[in-house]
């Protein structure tokens, strides 16, 4: 399995231009200042879908819901057209939604979350009423949420006999659903009663079926007299540690997180209550769990949003958006930051990949284009950010941005309650509810090594100066996902600067975040002349020579220099690899493979040993030779082509 590794966000080769406004002195009087010229457009991320007039609420909420499922080699949604609710193939070589013509629900003002068993297709559909703090609404009565059932065969879905049956027969702003090892499906939502001269209350409700979802028993409250919920908090629920059922819910009256626990087969009443995390702020409306049926040790992961945001004293380093994993064996929580107050994320939605064992979040954010955070949960863009399952440390920032119209205004992503493989790759979906229009993005999921996985690059480039259609696209992509390079940020646009050759300081930081970002303390006195503290990279310039993977020149007298921006040449590059790989056994060949690199020639050993892993094939002439031109720089594309097969050969990543 490969390492997961946490990496910092931002290459640190940035730069941002900033354009400054020149004030006009001594003018006349009456002159007219010029309007600012209009924001340049923004970067699209991600691939526009069909569009979803006639539907009540955005149709990828809500946070807690799946809508997305992967079956059959094919992955599927429940998608809102015209006709209303439809089972949706995605076709990846057409980059489009189809439509099989397989109905769902034909009402308008529910919401989904379904679940695909590898049997049967469940899918619930809930009449949506959403409750705030400033206009709570009581769930209405006579607004069934049903459960509909599909077998598959032959590509096709076909409704089981006797659905939809109904699990409760009242409107909630949020209901999923999970199957227990007994083939029973369980539902949970939380219910609103009251009236606004005597005031609302809410309760958490969940509710059982007989195996298969055949039939249903009477909803039940969790969370009893004295501890109902505020209106506007919502529940989630699932299946983990392989004969269990969890539900989480939010709490605004007491600031906490709760968790209620059960093993299948027991009373339907049975559930032990505890806090997942609990304080003052430490709870909002915003949940999303899933865990891993294979997972001995039966975790569960939950991503949460605090309110935090709403305290007058907040900084902007407080956490906005947490994962909290649960642990069995010890009965408790730990808990993580996702995100802070700065980086202004809500709605957030994780897919688990145990194959790579990292742990992916998604979220909301402002656009790209937008500095700062407006307003804690400003819709614009969907964000993705990652960390290993077992030490989930993210990175600081907003992450990268996988999801972007042009407006911008794209919101409320949903992806799947199973966990991702190379195979499957993963999908997210979301939805601008300003132009009525589905969006989504397809990843690939890099394999290890066992599957034949292979990186898929994103349909539309991260950088406005990388076209699909280029020269080691495929690397480039790579490289800016895993954080190694993001590039720069330009005008509002992002650019990679594929053909300008790579520095040395640079080529420090591209390996120090390779190698997976090492704990490492530079020290107070440089070895380096030309690089004193506070030079850009210098913790990752010492780490390199730390490493003994440069050590730099000797200048005599005492003095040792960096040269941090002469740009690295192919020879330099090819011993700095092999060190970074731990200087392997490797007996270097009699006869070159390149004409102009002898035996002899510097660096020849790790230019060959580079040639022998297929690192670097070099060139070939019109004779039909091959040359290395090992005095020649690296250039930026080349270099995410040499990180990228490094890494496929020596699965540093």
């Amino acid at each position: 399995m490969k390492k997961s590794i946490k990496r910092a966000l931002g290459q640190g080769l940035a730069t941002v231009l900033v354009v400054a406004g020149l004030g006009a002195f001594g003018g006349p009087a009456s002159a007219t200042v010029p309007p600012p010229p209009p924001p340049p457009p923004a970067p699209i991320f991600g691939t526009a879908g069909s569009d979803y007039t006639g539907v009540g609420n955005p149709p990828t909420a809500d946070k807690p819901q799946s809508k997305l499922w992967w079956n059959d080699g094919a992955w599927w949604a429940d998608m809102w057209t015209s006709g209303g609710w439809k089972i949706h193939k995605l076709d990846r070589a057409a980059k489009k939604w189809v439509d099989t013509g397989v109905g769902v629900d034909n009402r308008a003002n529910t919401s989904a979350d379904t679940l695909w068993d590898g049997t049967y297709l469940y899918i619930a559909h809930h009449v949506v009423t959403i409750s705030t703090e400033d206009g709570p609404k009581a769930s209405r009565p006579d607004s069934p949420a049903r459960l509909y059932r599909y077998s598959y065969a032959d590509g096709k879905y076909t409704r089981s006999s006797g659905f939809p049956t109904t699990i409760t027969t009242n409107s909630s702003e949020s209901m999923t659903i999970d199957k227990d090892s007994t083939g029973a499906i369980w539902a949970t939502w939380t219910q609103v009663s009251g009236v606004q001269t005597g005031g609302y209350a809410s309760k958490v409700m969940v509710n059982n079926s007989s195996e298969g979802g055949k039939s249903w028993g009477t909803p039940q409250s969790l969370t009893g007299v004295d501890a109902t919920v505020a209106p506007d908090d919502i529940s989630s629920l699932v299946a983990f540690g392989k004969n269990k059922i969890g539900v989480m819910w939010s709490d605004h009256v007491t600031g906490s997180v709760w968790w209620a626990s059960r093993t299948d087969g027991q009373s339907p009443t049975s559930w032990k209550v505890q806090s997942a995390v609990r304080g003052p702020n430490q709870a909002d409306d915003h949940l999303n769990i899933k865990s891993l049926q294979a997972d001995t040790t039966g975790r569960v992961f939950a991503a949460v949003k605090t309110s935090f945001d709403m305290n007058s004293t907040a900084k902007k380093s407080d956490p906005q958006l947490q994962l909290l994993v649960f642990k069995p064996a010890t009965g408790a929580f730990d808990k993580f930051t996702i995100s802070t107050i700065g980086d202004c994320h809500t709605r957030p939605q994780i897919v688990l990949d145990p194959e790579n064992n990292k742990i992916h979040a998604f979220q909301s954010g402002p656009a790209t284009t937008v500095s700062g955070c407006p307003y804690s949960g400003t819709s614009g863009a969907i964000y993705q950010k990652t960390a290993s399952m077992d030490d989930p440390v993210f990175a600081a920032g907003r992450g990268t941005p996988v999801i972007q119209d042009s407006t911008p205004s794209v919101n409320n992503v949903t992806t799947s309650k199973q966990p991702v493989t190379s195979k499957s790759g993963m999908v997210v979906l979301a939805s601008d509810d300003d132009d009525k229009r589905y969006w989504f993005a397809d990843f690939g999921i890099e394999g290890d090594g066992d599957d034949g996985g292979e990186y898929v690059p994103p349909a539309v480039s991260p950088f406005a100066d990388v076209v699909t259609t280029q020269q080691f696209y495929k690397e480039i992509c790579w490289l800016f996902e895993n954080e190694i390079s993001t590039g720069w940020t330009e005008n509002g646009t992002r650019t990679y600067r594929a053909l300008e050759p790579v520095n040395r300081d640079a080529m420090a930081a591209f390996m120090y975040r390779l190698a997976g970002e090492p704990a490492y303390t530079p020290p107070a006195v440089s070895p380096f002349t030309d690089v004193p503290p506070g030079t850009a990279y210098y913790k990752e310039i010492n780490w390199l020579a730390a490493q003994e993977i440069s050590t730099g020149w000797d200048e005599g007298n005492g003095i040792r220099t960096f040269r941090p921006l002469s740009p690295v040449n192919r020879d330099a590059m090819a011993a700095f690899m092999y060190r970074l790989a731990g200087e392997p056994s490797f007996t270097p060949p009699v006869a070159s493979p390149f004409t102009d690199v002898l035996p002899g020639t510097a660096f020849y050993k790790e230019i060959t040993w580079l040639a022998a892993q297929g690192i670097s094939e070099g060139w070939t002439e019109e004779d039909g030779s091959k040359t290395y031109r090992a005095l020649q720089p690296v250039n930026r594309d080349a270099m995410a082509a040499f990180m990228y097969r490094f890494n496929e050969k020596l699965d540093f990543i």
